[in-house]
């Protein structure tokens, strides 16, 4: 895992920086992706940068890496960042077609590999990465990112060069950067923050676009193309319920196998639930057996979720899991007074180039940084959800013209707080509608599916498209801010293609959520892990956080020097600090809306500080 950076000119008479000086600074602002080692390649059109969290070969895969011919001339040169897990077959492969590897790195098998198929390469590739391709001769620029967008790349043309990046901060960093926020973008920020919609292409940010999850970008003087590799198509599901639960426990099997590979110390994320006991069972029974395991508790209590699911206390079923696997187990425990504070709120709004999702950003965050002191490498449950269907709104189907999670997650309507001028400029619920529509042009149906199966198809689209990115973008900041690498071993894209298939009434065969998956950990997960009700992500419930944001948001108030009041409504923030409750998972919705409120305000304020946007509306 790393983090990546570039600059290329796209024909003799582009402008701009020399690349290599304009590569420096976005290079340095990537340096907490991959604190092992830095490097630049460069030549008079175009400079790659690169900073390395080493996992695998730790002497060698160095990066930027040349494949060069006989005369040591450069033919192409590549900047990765992410985990090929099939790299081992693919060298066999490679090296019976003549293929010479000096290294034991992923990285070079994906250089020989391209040099072998082409732009097919990525067809062979399982995993999650994304990388770019110089090739000095033809002046062609490849940017690739894997199929379900687990590592992020982002680019922008400037001066008649194309850069690009792993986060929009290095691109920031470049030296005539132009931060600068339109309507559209702060549309973009206020979606991903709540009710978290991702749009795939746009940033919050003008002009730097978001190279989209299974596409590949190709740029040469003659111009650009975007295209897209692979896609979730439809497709008959002929396996009954018995082959199609055996076939998903060898697919997860397959899946967590294959991410085990490392030469530093790596954990398991174990909340005690169904998809992280799971993994870490299988962990147990494979090829490396015994294993680390980390939890968090954040006070979470026995509750009610923001999304109708009673929350049960993690701690009994992680100590239950850790004795069933002797592992070596640590719990992190992380104090309400931590999660409120502006340093912490800083952090992740700066990990994230955008605003944060409260205290549920904030413990991961810590979580992560508590990781990081004795591990590299993590393995998570993130994505089980959204594959098989674990969330309320996956019950109860929709029919409406909206994004199914948007009633669950968008707990009060944040644009209320905004200026009414803005708010209204902004007229966000129209907006949804259009991107609802889009995604939902998207999605063939297999010819046997009737209405029902085809409404319930779109939910899980949406959510594998819409919902799971923002989720994806938010492990991988946040992990990569602290230098961590976590692993998704429920983004398997064969897992992923195979599941979207199944009819939903085997899905849900036992009137439960993800009814294949526990009937694929049956024999595996102790019984009481399999029956224990999805419960999500722990917040706090000590009532000091809101308290404490409360008093930050007074402070902003009574100081106003903050440049978020220009965007807000004095009146309804006012309001605000006055509304009962405010308790994740308390209650109604508008009892939830204050704690969400306070936060939005705090993250508003923090990002405008921050980045020091230009804003154009």
């Amino acid at each position: 895992m790393c983090g990546i950076a570039g600059v290329v000119r796209l024909g003799s008479a582009a402008g701009g920086p020399e690349p290599e000086l304009a590569v420096k600074p976005m290079v340095a602002a990537l340096a907490a992706r991959g604190p092992d080692a830095q490097g630049i390649w460069a030549d008079p059109s175009a400079a790659l940068g690169h900073n390395r969290l080493a996992i695998v070969d730790l002497d060698g895969g160095r990066q930027p890496m040349v494949r060069a011919d006989d005369h040591e001339e450069p033919l192409a040169v590549l900047v990765f960042t992410g985990e090929v897990y099939n790299h081992h077959q693919l060298r066999g492969e490679l090296a019976a077609r003549g293929h010479r590897f000096r290294t034991r790195s992923d990285s070079e098998v994906v250089l020989a590999a391209l040099a072998e198929w082409g732009q097919d390469a990525v067809s062979h590739l399982e995993g999650m990465f994304a990388f770019a391709v110089w090739e000095p001769g033809g002046r062609r620029l490849t940017l690739v990112r894997d199929r379900l967008g687990i590592k992020p790349l982002y680019y922008q043309y400037s001066a008649g060069q194309l850069r690009f990046a792993s986060e929009p901060k290095a691109l920031l960093a470049a030296e005539d950067a132009d931060c600068a926020v339109d309507l559209d973008g702060f549309r973009e920020l206020m979606l991903s923050s709540h009710p978290m919609i991702s749009t795939p292409g746009r940033t919050a940010f003008a002009g730097i676009a978001e190279l989209p999850p299974g596409h590949v970008l190709v740029s040469t003087p003659d111009g650009s193309r975007l295209q897209r590799y692979w896609s979730l198509r439809p497709r008959e599901h002929d396996d009954d319920r018995p082959a199609t639960v055996a076939a998903v426990r060898s697919l997860v099997s397959r899946a967590v196998h294959s991410h085990l590979e490392t030469e530093v110390p790596r954990c398991t994320l174990l909340s005690g639930g169904l998809d992280s006991s799971l993994i870490a069972s299988l962990v147990q029974q494979g090829p490396f057996p015994g294993q680390d395991t980390v939890s968090v508790d954040v006070g979470a209590g026995r509750a009610a979720a923001a999304d109708g699911m009673a929350r049960s206390p993690d701690a009994p079923f992680v100590e239950l899991m850790a004795a069933h696997l002797g592992s070596r187990h640590r719990n992190v425990a992380i104090p309400a007074a931590a999660l409120a504070s502006p340093w912490l709120r800083e952090q992740v709004v700066s990990a994230r180039d955008g605003l944060g999702l409260g205290d549920f950003d904030g413990s991961l965050l810590m979580l992560f940084r508590a990781v990081r002191e004795q591990h590299t490498v993590a393995l998570s449950g993130e994505a089980a959800d959204e594959v098989f269907g674990g969330y309320r709104w996956f019950q109860a189907g929709h029919d409406e013209a909206d994004f199914p999670w948007r009633r669950v997650i968008d707990q009060g309507d944040l644009t209320r707080l905004l200026d009414p001028g803005l708010a209204a400029a902004l007229d966000l619920p129209a907006h949804r509608r259009a991107l609802y529509a889009q995604a939902v042009a998207e999605l063939d149906h297999p010819d046997s599916a009737g209405e029902q199966e085809r409404r319930l198809r779109v939910n899980s689209y949406l959510n594998l498209t819409r919902f799971l990115p923002v989720l994806l973008e938010r492990t991988d900041r946040l992990s990569m801010s602290v230098g961590l690498e976590v692993r998704v071993p429920f983004c398997d894209h064969r897992l992923v293609e195979y599941v979207f298939n199944a009819p939903w009434s085997m899905k849900t065969f036992d009137g439960r959520e993800k009814s294949l998956l526990r009937a694929a950990a049956h024999g595996i997960v102790p019984e009481p892990v399999l029956a224990r009700r999805k419960s999500p992500y722990p917040v706090t419930r000590d009532p000091a956080y809101r308290t404490a944001l409360a008093g930050q948001v007074r402070e902003l108030l009574r100081a106003r020097e903050s440049p978020a009041l220009e965007l807000l409504s004095a009146s309804a923030v006012s309001e605000l600090l006055l509304a009962p409750g405010g308790s994740a998972g308390s209650g109604s919705r508008a009892s939830r809306f204050p704690r969400e409120g306070l936060e939005f305000v705090l993250d508003l304020d923090a990002w405008l500080r921050l980045y020091r946007p230009r804003l154009t509306f």
